[in-house]
């Protein structure tokens, strides 16, 4: 029997990627929008964790279905952290994604430490209350110049030293088995596929 969770997001590129991942578990992943359900979160909290939750909580409590929402961004090392949770927000609203990285970009010029990582949390809330929680990090460099056709957001400038590449320079099964997301969603599969069978 399929179950259905609804994914707080209208980012297609996450709804795919969670649909590949929990569909062998019997979950069938919808968007709030196909459900008519449109819910604006504001992202509160201080912490990637927080955040999920909050839209978790927001999408479940509008859908009365279990709801699964994540948050991620970048964070890194000259920039004390940042953009952390605002990484989606990074440089205001008028900017696209293209826009954010180059303006990351143009603040790390002159900065020799280049460490950096993605976060990602993901959080689960059911409609009796209960909640799951899970997270993972991808450790990398910010590249001096953008790199790679794929992915979105920072990926054309988040660099993995390990393969010489950018995440936007890798393919969908290679980023997935790497990435923060990636990770987060085999944590959270693992912790969801435990809950189902209780």
């Amino acid at each position: 029997m399929t179950q259905k969770f609804v994914l707080a997001t209208h980012n297609a590129h996450k709804l795919q990627e969670m649909s590949a991942i929990l569909s062998g578990l019997g979950v069938e992943v919808v968007s709030p929008g196909e459900l008519g359900i449109a819910v604006d979160v504001e992202e509160t909290g201080a912490t990637f964790a927080e955040n999920a939750l909050l839209k978790a909580k927001a999408i479940c409590a509008a859908a009365n279905l279990p709801a699964i929402a994540d948050d991620s961004g970048l964070c890194v090392d000259a920039l004390n952290g940042g953009p952390g949770v605002y990484s989606a927000r990074y440089g205001g609203e008028g900017l696209d994604d293209r826009g954010r990285y180059m303006l990351l970009l143009g603040s790390m010029r002159g900065q020799t430490t280049r460490a950096a990582y993605f976060a990602c949390a993901v959080a689960c809330v059911f409609p009796n209350g209960d909640q799951l929680t899970a997270e993972g990090r991808c450790d990398g460099a910010i590249a001096f110049a953008p790199l790679g056709e794929g992915g979105f957001g920072y990926d054309p400038v988040f660099l993995l030293p390990e393969k010489g590449k950018t995440f936007a320079q890798l393919t969908a099964e290679e980023k997935a088995a790497v990435s923060h997301r990636g990770r987060a969603l085999k944590n959270f599969a693992e912790k969801l596929e435990t809950y189902l069978h209780q």
